[in-house]
């Protein structure tokens, strides 16, 4: 007996000449689909004996209970805490979460938004790969789709967005130690192609100008995020340039592995700038993207931007868009916060 082929979403799309977001829009009673489309979608669907599962069975009031989420990178502290947080939101409303990872391809975003848009989410939530955010923007307001960015740095003006204040957390930074004594201050870790690291380097270079303190290209590091790597880098520094007081760190694990390259060259952090003349102790700050109790345990300063917080944040305005669609664009700049460790 030859067993019969299953008919897709795309077998539907194909007969009824639109794309598989439309068929999933049509189905699912969203966005804003004319009736001549939608007429021809149900024809198809009539035809090729399509059996609507999730895309209608399951649906209930006309939403999934899904939200889907395209995150750059999981593998990523922030973005790892920002999923963290989104997801015990969301399940704390009886609501799931749909994952799937963009990379920094292009392409592979733009597949993510299809593969979301077949699963019938209620939203999408895109985190990262600002290289895209426009074009998937326009589809999700071309498909009717509610649609929040959350980013580490910058994003795209016109459309609803989560991001920390990278500009402000460094001034803070940078000023705490200036009013601990140091005039000789050096950066750490992060890639020069990061708009996250551009940011903060913008709040510590006009930091300094604005209290008339020396900037050389020389004091500023790239390194990966490896203890390892931070390790050497920061010991590299020293030697070269051994009247640095302090050091700024892109990252807690740049921080961590600082604070390890210290210890193995008989060296000491610590806050004050007169320690450093004495006991040649080197200050450590960094960027942390964590709750407070979950600071690693590294004495020095902190500026925080919890990542975990952020996505609560991301989840609960998602769900704002989704029942309020008529709502104003909305841009939201989680403020920094200092912490000091001893």
């Amino acid at each position: 007996m030859t067993q019969m082929k299953k008919i897709t979403i795309n077998d539907v799309a194909l007969a009824a000449g639109v794309s598989v977001s439309t068929v999933s829009l049509v189905l699912s009673g969203k966005g804003r689909i004319s009736s001549a489309t939608g007429q021809r979608v149900n024809e198809a669907v009539e035809q090729l004996g399509f059996v609507r599962n999730r895309q209608a069975a399951a649906l209930r009031g006309g939403q999934s209970g899904v939200i889907g989420l395209i995150v750059r990178d999981l593998t990523t502290p922030f973005y790892a805490e920002l999923t963290a947080g989104l997801t015990e939101a969301l399940e704390a409303q009886g609501r799931m979460l749909f994952l799937t990872q963009g990379g920094r391809d292009g392409e592979r975003m733009r597949r993510g938004f299809e593969a979301l848009m077949k699963q019938g989410v209620d939203g999408i939530v895109i985190a990262g790969a600002a290289s895209e955010g426009a074009a998937l923007r326009d589809e999700a307001n071309r498909l009717g789709v509610p649609l929040v960015f959350a980013s580490r740095a910058s994003y795209l003006d016109d459309a609803d967005n989560i991001r920390p204040d990278n500009h402000q957390a460094a001034q803070r930074l940078t000023e705490h130690l200036i009013k601990r004594g140091h005039q000789r201050i050096a950066w750490l870790g992060g890639r020069s192609s990061s708009l996250t690291r551009a940011e903060r380097l913008g709040g510590y270079c006009a930091t300094l100008l604005q209290y008339g303190l020396p900037f050389h290209s020389e004091w500023i590091v790239e390194c990966e995020p490896s203890q390892n790597q931070a390790a050497q880098a920061i010991n590299a520094l020293l030697r070269h340039n051994p009247t640095i007081s302090a050091v700024l760190c892109h990252n807690a694990t740049v921080a961590m592995g600082a604070w390890f390259g210290l210890l193995r060259a008989g060296r000491q952090s610590g806050e004050d700038s007169f320690e450093s003349y004495f006991d040649s102790t080197v200050a450590l700050a960094a960027f942390a993207e964590v709750e407070e109790e979950r600071l690693d345990d590294i004495p020095g300063a902190f500026v925080l931007t919890p990542a975990r917080e952020m996505g609560r944040s991301v989840a609960e305005r998602i769900m704002q868009r989704i029942q309020y669609a008529e709502e104003p664009i909305k841009s939201q700049i989680i403020a920094p916060r200092l912490v000091t460790r001893k």
